[in-house]
């Protein structure tokens, strides 16, 4: 079997997406970091996500360019419909209620303009990372679910013009950015975290290649590219 290669994420962004003078949106925008790529590539970004902590930081963030942020869900957006570019949902798909998922690429559908493109990076249950984390929240289910909710979607307004599978390195400061970083994505997670602490110091270090001063890991990530009728 041939082995993914080896990318990083917004390297297959940049191949696939003109971001120039494009109008494009981030759903599950997080702390803005794709947000600012986007606004440095001369895209007009809009990172939306619905947490008011998460968009805390975003907006504290020194600005990139006129990056902008909204609170909303990714199944009522709160954009005129045909006014973007291209709609990113990255690594933030699953992240969306599985009763919702399909309203949410509906939603997508609608905000794109008619042979605009709608970006769906998610990561694969499968790896030393996932391991790693499995414990904490075991996330097999809601991938599927938001896989079975992406092939839906493109018998619809949308239709999929390409799936592409890689590997994606994920550089982490130290272990505790690894910690903090599980509990930033989802603050519900704080007691299972602080339970488990020890063990997931030990299977961090375990499992993480060390160099250049930081622990790296490598991600399983499909990209499903959609474009809009």
């Amino acid at each position: 079997m041939t082995e993914t290669p080896l990318l990083k994420h917004t390297e297959v962004l940049r191949q696939r997406l003109v971001l120039a003078g494009a109008a494009v949106a981030d759903v599950g925008c997080g702390d803005g970091g794709l947000v600012r790529v986007l606004a440095r590539g001369g895209a007009w970004a809009i990172g939306i996500d619905p947490g008011p902590q998460q968009l805390a930081r975003a907006r504290a963030a020194e600005r990139a360019a006129d990056e902008v942020y909204l609170c909303a869900l990714g199944e009522a957006l709160p954009l005129p419909a045909a006014c973007l570019d291209a709609l990113i949902y990255f690594n933030a798909l699953h992240h969306v209620p599985v009763e919702v998922q399909d309203a949410a690429l509906e939603e997508a559908a609608r905000v794109v303009r008619p042979g605009g493109l709608v970006y769906v990076q998610e990561p694969l249950a499968e790896g030393d990372y996932f391991e790693l984390v499995r414990p904490i929240e075991d996330e097999t289910e809601v991938r599927a679910r938001a896989y079975d909710a992406l092939k839906t979607a493109a018998g619809g307004r949308l239709r999929e013009t390409e799936e592409f599978h890689y590997r994606a390195p994920l550089r982490v400061k130290s272990v505790e950015a690894f910690l903090s970083g599980l509990v930033a994505v989802d603050p519900a997670r704080r007691p299972a975290v602080e339970a488990a602490e020890t063990s997931l110091r030990q299977g961090f270090l375990a499992a993480a290649e060390q160099r250049d001063g930081a622990f790296w890991f490598e991600i399983p990530s499909r990209l499903n590219l959609l474009r809009r009728h």
